[in-house]
Formats: C-alpha cells, structure tokens, sequence
C-alpha cells in the first residue's frame, strides 16, 4: 500500500474514532447527568432520612438546652436588677522617701513631691439589694476603710452610708436613700447541693464590666479553715463553686436556677488559679444582716473555751466512735467553767444538735442570744455527760460594726466609734493607749477632711469638755446650733492638734 492510501486509511480511521468518541461522550454525559441528578436526589433524600432521625434523637437535647438557656435569660433579667456596683475612695497619707536624703528642693525639682502629701485609693466592688427601701448587702472588704462610698445601677448613682459591718464574717450592710428599689428573693443555702447549678453576678475588674453573669456548679460545701486576704476569719462556712469570680466580683450574688440569692460572692485561691471561688452562705449572711440593720453590731453568744477539732487518733483515745467533736484545750473565766466544763472534754453536742468540728461549734454558739440556757454534751472519760450552760457575750468587739452615726456628725463629714482594743490595733495603738472615742471614717472633699480631721484620730474634748463616750460626743453635737463652731482636741500617733468645725446651715 502506497503512502496516499495509507494516509488516507488513518485519516479515515481517526474521523471514525471522533465520531464514536463523539457519541460515546455524549452518552456518557446524558448518564451523567441522570447520575448527578439522582445523586442530587438521592443523597438528600438518604442524608435527610439520617438527619431526621438524628434530629428526632436530638430533639430532646435540644429542647433541654434551649430551655436551660432561656433560664439563664429569665434568672439575668430578675436578678441582675438587684446587684450594684460599689465603688470607694479612701485618702491616705504619703511621706516622700526621698525627702530626708535630697530635702525639699531636690525632691520637688527632680521627684515632683513634697515631704508629705495625700493620695485618693479607688476600690471596686459588688452588693445586692436586699430590701426594696435601700439596703445592700456586700463584704466587709469592699468598704472597709472607705472614706467614700458610691452605689452604680441602672445608670445612676448614689451615695451610700455604712449601716454596719462585721469582719469576722467579712460582711457589711450600707444603705442608699433610694425608696421601691428591685430586692433579691433570698434562698435556703442548706438546701444547696454539690452539683447544682448556680450563676454569679457582680462587677469584676473594671466598671465597664457591671453585671456581668457567669456561670458553674456548687464545687462544694462548709469550706472551713481558709485563710482570706491574708487574714482568717473567725466564722467560715464556705460554698465553693467553679462559677468565674473576679476582683470586684466580692459581694455580687450567687443565686440559684429559682433567681435566689443562696450566696455572697466573696473570694478567689490566689490570681493564677481559675473555678476556686468562695461565698458566704445567704442563712449566715441573713442572720448578721439582720444583727447588723437592727443593733449597728453583731451580738454573739459566748461559751468561754479555746477548742480544736477531733482527728481519727483522738477519736480512738476518747473512745469516741466517730472523729466528730469538739476538744476543749482551754477554759475560760466565764460561761463554760461556771457551768463545771473541763479541759480534755469532748464537746459532741450542743443544745441537742451533733457538733461536726470545732468550726461547727463556734458558728452554732454565735448565733445564740447571751444569757441563753443551753444543754451540752460532753464526752469525759469514756462517759458522756450533760451540762448546762448560760451563755455570755462574745467578748471580743467587732469594731466595724458600730452603726454609723447620723444627722450632723454626717454633715460635718465624719463618724465615730468606741475606741476598742479592736481599733487600737487597726490604727496602731499600743494597748495602753487611752481614749474614749476614735475617728472611723472621715468624708473626702467634706468640712472635717478640709480641717485636717482623719480616721484614726482620738477626740480627747469637744469645746473643753471630756469626751467620755460616743453617746456623749452625740448628744453634745446635738445641741448645737447652725453657725455655732465645735472645737475639737484631738490627738493621734504625731500629737495633739485643735480641729474647729462650723455647723452649716
């Protein structure tokens, strides 16, 4: 075969071959197409068929999910009304270190500060509103030493007054003259348990962020023995709970899914560790709000014994069945000796309830009225044996919880208290010191801060006269007349000074 026929036959055959690629193609696409629109049939069709039976599955998850979020919705809008934001001004005193070394030129020319000179603190913090006539319940951390306090919701704001505070339980009642105010609904914190659900509600870090909502599950129960901001409280019944809680978070709300308050927020285990925080439970909070409204202080009953708690080793030595107790170490003049309490006694119940630990004991004894008669339990010797006690007054003076005082002490810009061992520590006295009455809190940018007055200051006189009690000091202000001028002899750590005050019109 020549090469023209041969060219002419693989012409041809390519030709040929195009035209069966040609109709091949097209079939291949007419069933494509049929393939690509049954696929797109078909998986629906098999794709809806699992979802809806995925769906039908989730439906009740879903449907929990949904309805657990609307209660948080619902618990937000009805609580979120009660809490406010605090916040708190104190004035303190600085002494340039540099002073001594450069002296006064130096120190202005290069340091831009005198040898002595005030300084405004800003503090932050939560409180919630417990009754719909303006008072707030908060920690006794967030206003103590305040010189100023303001209260912040719904877009106002309001000067507040210390009703009372309680540091032995880190909790304090201030009230705004505020009337039909949105209160809490306060809940059973006994009820509470660990694994329910609670939501936080408070002011952390910054003013910005007021109302903010968080929330976890009740971590625990009675935490005890825990050392707060460097200090241990003497009652301690703790909620833990994983729910955020942040600087200025203290005194915000810890409610449950029924919008009740069950908790005080309070406290944080240092600032690198996240779902350890600590509440002080609403039926302790509500009994010392209602010493704190009702007397300015916290009445305690008193037993008059130094007691630890009962380990397994000293079970066994006692006979005891159980650790459970309270071991007495010591014994007091007062309640507990008259009653023929001893050292080595087990105390395993009181007025009939068992007592769990020390800790138990002392927060039972405090809720008691003094001068109660109360029936104890006391494991001696292997034998129990029953006293009775009458007891006492708790010793110890709270000294934040004097009531605040009113009319013209207010209007002059300071209050005042009975000048306890308490605040002679506080402000640094020695123990000897003398005084009758001290200054607790003096009002910035008021008439008595303008003259020098501070916290701390122990008013020796008024107008020549010996100072010798609060009720004094009172009722002598009292008596004065709009114009008239209070002379005040005051001293503290630096000296004795004069204070003239007018009273304003």
């Amino acid at each position: 075969m020549n090469r023209s026929k041969k060219a002419a036959l693989v012409t041809l055959a390519a030709m040929v071959g195009l035209i069966i690629g040609l109709i091949i193609a097209s079939n291949f696409n007419s069933m494509n197409t049929s393939i690509a629109s049954n696929s797109a049939t078909a998986p629906e069709l098999v794709l809806a068929s699992q979802n809806e039976s995925e769906v039908a599955a989730a439906a009740p998850v879903m449907l929990d999910l949904e309805a657990a979020s609307k209660t948080y919705v619902e618990i937000a809008k009805k609580v979120s009304p009660s809490v406010v934001m605090i916040t708190s001004e104190r004035v303190v005193k600085y002494r340039n270190p540099f002073f001594q070394f450069f002296g006064d030129d130096w120190s202005r020319r290069f340091f831009d500060m005198p040898e002595e000179g005030e300084q405004t603190q800003h503090g932050l913090g939560s409180g919630v509103i417990v009754s719909s006539d303006g008072y707030i319940l908060t920690n006794n951390h967030v206003i103590k030493d305040a010189d100023q306090l303001h209260v912040a919701f719904n877009g106002d704001e309001y000067e507040a007054e210390v009703v009372g505070s309680d540091e032995n339980t880190d909790l304090a009642v201030i009230k705004i003259a505020k009337n039909n105010l949105h209160s809490v609904e306060l809940g059973d914190s006994d009820a509470l348990q660990v694994g329910e659900i609670v939501l936080a509600i408070g002011s952390p870090f910054a003013e910005e962020l007021e109302n903010t909502v968080t929330q976890g599950i009740v971590s625990a129960k009675g935490r005890k023995n825990l050392r707060i901001g460097g200090s241990q409280m003497t009652y301690q019944d703790f909620i833990q709970t994983d729910a955020a809680i942040n600087p200025g978070n203290s005194g915000g709300a810890l409610v449950n899914l029924r919008g009740e308050l069950v908790g005080i927020n309070t406290a944080i285990v240092g600032q690198t560790y996240t779902g350890v925080g600590f509440a002080i439970p609403i039926n302790m909070a509500k009994w010392v709000m209602g010493q704190l409204i009702d007397k300015g202080k916290v009445v305690r009953g008193w037993l008059g014994v130094g007691i630890v708690p009962v380990n397994k080793k000293m079970a066994k030595a006692f006979g005891l069945e159980n650790a459970q107790g309270a071991l007495v170490e010591e014994v007091f003049e007062g309640p507990a000796k008259d009653a023929g309490v001893e050292v080595g006694d087990v105390i395993v119940k009181f007025d009939d309830k068992p007592i769990k630990d020390n800790f138990a004991l002392i927060n039972m004894v405090a809720k008691y009225n003094p001068g109660s008669r109360v029936k104890l339990a006391v494991v001696r010797e292997g034998e129990i044996k029953y006293l009775t006690v009458k007891l006492g007054e708790r010793p110890d003076n709270p000294a934040l919880a004097q009531k605040s005082d009113t009319g013209k002490e207010n209007t002059l810009g300071f209050r005042i208290a009975e000048f306890t061992d308490t605040f002679k520590q506080r402000f640094g006295y020695n123990a000897d010191e003398e005084g009758k009455v001290v200054v607790v809190n003096v009002k910035s940018g008021s008439q008595a801060a303008r003259e020098g007055l501070r916290a701390g200051d122990i008013i020796i006189k008024l107008n020549n006269k010996d100072i010798e009690s609060v009720q004094q000091f009172n009722q002598d202000v009292s008596r004065a007349k709009a114009g008239d001028v209070l002379l005040l002899r005051v001293k503290n750590k630096d000296g004795r000074r004069f204070v003239a005050l007018e009273i304003p019109e």
